[in-house]
Formats: structure tokens, C-alpha cells, sequence
């Protein structure tokens, strides 16, 4: 498998238990990684066939607006679920970090997430719908 890797896009959201503390956007960075087979892709040289990281980092810049959490957990898996449904990776890690402690360079959480753990269709669902299930050799 391949990755593709957005590493530390600063975005600008309202994250925070505290009602005052989401009262403004703050910065935050988020790093993803998507699983995709692009042999493809390296193969035609085609945008087509992967993942295009420019229009995926304009999502995410924009995936904080009219929108407040609490956790950074919550966020993390929204935008794992996002990522998942609009840019079919076959698994995402998010990574977001937090500037909120003085005392700490950063607070972070990693979730990973896969499709089937999203209840979206897999390579191997995909495939088996284009042969009509699974060959009896493979049962």
C-alpha cells in the first residue's frame, strides 16, 4: 500500500470544553496520512487515479466553518469520516495538534480509520459486487 501525506495544514477552528474557549477559532495543526494504491496513477502520470492532496487540503481548511467541538477526539474522527466518504482512501490517520498548554510544546490525538470501520464499501466488497459474490474455491 502507498501513502499520500498531509503533513501539519494550520487550520483555524473552535475546539474546547469551555463555551469561552470556543468562542474564537484557534490554531491547530492536522496531519493526514491516506492509504491508496496509486501505482496507477505513478503509472499515467494522472491526477485522475490518485488522490489530489490540493483539493483535500482546501476541505479540510474549510471543514472547521459554522462548526464548534469540545474534543479534539470528536474532531479527529469527523474528519477521518469526512476524508473516508469524499476522497475514498482505503484507511486515513488524522493527527491534530493543539496549543493549549504552556507547559507542552503540543496536545495531540491519532485516530485511524478504515473504510469498512466507516461502513463504506471496500476493494474486496467492490470487487465481489463486479463478480457476484465469492467464488466457491475461495469459501
Amino acid at each position: 500500500m502507498n501513502t499520500i501525506r498531509l503533513c501539519d495544514l494550520e487550520v483555524h477552528y473552535r475546539v474546547g470544553v469551555p463555551e469561552a474557549e470556543r468562542a474564537q477559532p484557534q490554531r491547530l495543526l492536522v496531519s493526514l496520512d491516506l492509504e491508496q494504491d496509486f501505482a496507477s496513477a505513478a503509472a499515467s502520470d494522472d491526477l485522475r487515479h490518485t488522490i489530489d492532496y490540493y483539493a483535500l487540503s482546501r476541505r479540510v481548511l474549510a471543514f472547521g466553518e459554522g462548526r464548534s467541538w469540545k474534543l479534539i477526539e470528536t474532531l479527529a474522527v469527523d474528519l477521518a469520516q469526512m476524508v473516508l466518504a469524499e476522497f475514498r482512501p482505503g484507511r486515513v490517520t488524522v493527527d491534530v495538534k493543539k496549543f493549549i498548554l504552556p507547559e507542552a510544546r503540543f496536545v495531540g490525538v491519532l485516530v485511524s480509520r478504515s473504510r469498512g470501520d466507516a461502513g463504506l464499501p471496500t476493494a474486496a466488497d467492490r470487487l465481489r459486487g463486479q463478480i457476484g459474490g465469492v467464488p466457491g474455491a475461495w469459501r
